[in-house]
């Protein structure tokens, strides 16, 4: 199955059993923000859908955020947890491995930013699964890193549904 068809599935899927998209929207997410993981599903495509399906269908607006806020975080902090279990080992790992150089930004960004590396990553597709990956292995503190997770994980989720949403049209009107 190609990305195209795999997406379209799901958005009929979330469009056909209305109930189940907050739950459907937040494992998304969470394949989005797993290192690795991310590689594999079309999670921006299908999230930017499920903002379409929201603007164009009664599907609710907040309980999607909030299912994709909390898949996005659960995402990141597994990434973490497998980063601060394997620490360095880490870099000898696929992808990472294929690419020591992505690595090396993502240790240079974090010791210039800190905690707030983990939001700002969040919003730069590569970044976003790879940034807690290293934070974790690179060992940022679990508060400040949970703190920056959880906060960006909800601004990212309502930035990424709201323009399909019909929000901005809503806030300009």
């Amino acid at each position: 199955m190609d990305f195209d068809a795999a997406r379209q599935s799901i958005l009929s899927f979330i469009e056909t059993y209305k109930a189940w998209a907050p739950f459907v929207t937040g494992v998304i997410a969470f394949c989005e923000s797993v290192a690795v993981l991310s590689l594999l599903v079309p999670a921006t495509a299908i999230l930017l859908g499920v903002g379409a399906l929201i603007g164009s269908s009664d599907l609710p607006f907040w309980p999607l955020v909030i299912g994709a806020g909390i898949g996005a975080a659960l995402g990141d902090w597994v990434s973490y947890e497998f980063g601060h279990y394997f620490k360095d080992g880490v870099k000898r790992l696929w992808p990472m491995s294929r690419h020591p150089e992505m690595t090396a930004k993502a240790e240079d960004f974090l010791r210039r930013w800190g905690a707030g590396a983990i939001f700002i990553g969040r919003f730069f597709g590569p970044a976003r699964a790879v940034v807690p990956l290293v934070a974790g292995s690179f060992g940022v503190n679990r508060i400040p890193f949970q703190i920056a997770n959880w906060s960006s994980a909800f601004v990212w989720a309502f930035v990424l549904l709201a323009p399909g949403a019909g929000l901005l049209a809503w806030f300009k009107g």
